[in-house]
């Protein structure tokens, strides 16, 4: 269960001195809860008042950082199995893979492509977080030549090799830019432990499918003094897809409800192994890649390696991942007021539309696609879709007829003609009382508005 305000008030000095910003310490109580301040800021505890405090706020799951400075990325940190119970943290990092046998045309080309994949959706610009290096050749000295070209990459490292001697030469060039080490295994055990520790760096410990073999190097690793550890339960693919998914629900749930401290760490699921051995069609296994990936988003991933780097194969993941690490006790929402697009005078046509983000910039979109001159009114409907606050009650008569005070629009423009979406239609007449303003039922969908407006206007 998360941690409530009253559990940490309890071991607060209860002084409300203010010293920390807040007005009381019920108040700074609050906000630690929901990691809106930070504990450092409270100088009226002891030392053990401090500890006792720093472990009641430790997430279920650690932490970890890949990567220094803005160029890391940091996963783990979920205190909760079910995104109701509390906002999920540090979204799922989302990694694309090179390898070291491609020519270096092909090389750089592919990194290019992984730094400058963006798309944006309602307002956020959504990227890939880091770059997974494989050690295909087993060669060592090539493993480090590459990594060599990755040093100056924008995003942090993933060294993937199962060899202590390729995984060293390539920590001798990148070791100072604290990269992911993958992987340690029974097999390799002592010395990527020993590389780790030498290097300072966060590690992935593998064991497909054998959980109790998994806690066992795990509590091995922890003892010798490694802390940032991310675990790889094996991602089994095709008919064996179920087995990835118990394995990753088991070791959330360890981490999660039993506090057991072996699991208590990061999760990553690598998708590209659907690509091996498989001759299928590249589009098809892009396809799966990317159901895959989803898949084990929805079950706790907190990285995911996928090979796949089209636009079209990455846009479902990086949307799915949005949406699950949004605040869902705060709909997304933008400003409400008046924007203005395209060349405008007092004759422009002016629209309406709600303040929930994805409807806002779809419309946005949509405007601006099709070149539209028009002013767009924005209502607060606390971030609910058009039918949503319809049916809720925000998109009334009086709340438009403040919104239009409240912008000065009437100042702007001489007709009183106002443009309101297909699925506002049953509170037309209500506006029109309310407002004194004509209103026009336009169409239900935004991308049919420019040419709405160039026809009936």
């Amino acid at each position: 269960m998360s941690v409530t305000a009253m559990d940490i008030y309890k071991l607060l000095p209860k002084t409300n001195c203010a010293k920390c910003g807040e007005a009381s310490c019920m108040a700074f109580a609050t906000k630690l809860s929901e990691k809106e301040t930070d504990l450092e800021l409270c100088t009226q505890l002891a030392a053990n008042e401090m500890e006792a405090l720093e472990n009641l706020l430790a997430p279920a799951v650690r932490e970890v950082i890949i990567g220094k400075g803005d160029k890391s990325t940091i996963i783990g940190g979920d205190e909760v199995l079910y995104r109701y119970e509390l906002t999920y943290y540090n979204p799922t990092s989302l990694v694309i893979d090179v390898n070291d046998e491609m020519e270096e045309a092909e090389f750089d080309e592919r990194v290019k492509t992984i730094e400058n994949t963006e798309f944006e959706r309602t307002g956020e610009l959504l990227t890939l977080d880091a770059i997974a290096l494989r050690n295909k050749s087993g060669d060592a000295d090539k493993f480090a030549d590459a990594a060599s070209k990755l040093k100056e990459s924008k995003y942090p490292l993933v060294l993937c090799s199962f060899d202590p001697e390729a995984m060293k030469k390539a920590l001798e060039v990148v070791g100072d830019e604290n990269p992911l080490i993958y992987g340690v295994t029974e097999n390799n055990f002592e010395q990527m432990a020993d590389l780790a520790l030498e290097y300072q760096c966060p590690v992935t410990l593998f064991v497909p499918g054998d959980l109790e073999k998994m806690k066992e190097l795990s509590h091995t690793l922890r003892a010798k003094g490694l802390k940032d550890i991310v675990l790889d339960p094996g991602t089994f693919v095709g008919d064996a897809i179920g087995d990835t998914l118990d394995n990753f629900v088991m070791i959330r749930r360890l981490a999660v409800e039993e506090r057991d401290e072996d699991f208590r760490f990061p999760i990553m699921g690598i998708p590209a192994l659907l690509r091996l051995n498989n001759d299928e069609d590249e589009v098809t296994k892009s396809i799966k890649e990317a159901t895959i990936a989803a898949t084990l988003l929805n079950k706790f991933a907190d990285m995911l390696i996928l090979n796949g780097s089209e636009i079209w194969e990455l846009i479902p993941v990086l949307t799915l991942r949005q949406s699950l690490y949004t605040d869902p006790r705060k709909p997304q929402a933008v400003d409400a007021g008046l924007y203005e697009f395209g060349q405008l005078d007092e004759n422009s046509p002016v629209l309406l539309t709600t303040n929930f983000a994805l409807t806002y910039y779809t419309v946005e979109g949509d405007l601006k696609s099709g070149k539209a001159n028009t002013y767009l009114l924005v209502l607060d409907t606390v971030g609910r879709a058009v039918d949503v606050s319809l049916a809720g009650g925000q998109l009334n008569g009086k709340a438009v007829a403040d919104l239009i005070k409240e912008t000065g629009i009437e100042d702007k423009v001489k007709t009183r003609k106002m443009i309101i979406p297909g699925l506002a239609a049953p509170v037309s007449g209500e506006i029109e009382d309310d407002t004194g303003w004509e209103v026009v039922v336009g169409p239900r969908d935004s991308s049919a508005v420019p040419d709405y407006l160039t026809e009936k206007l």
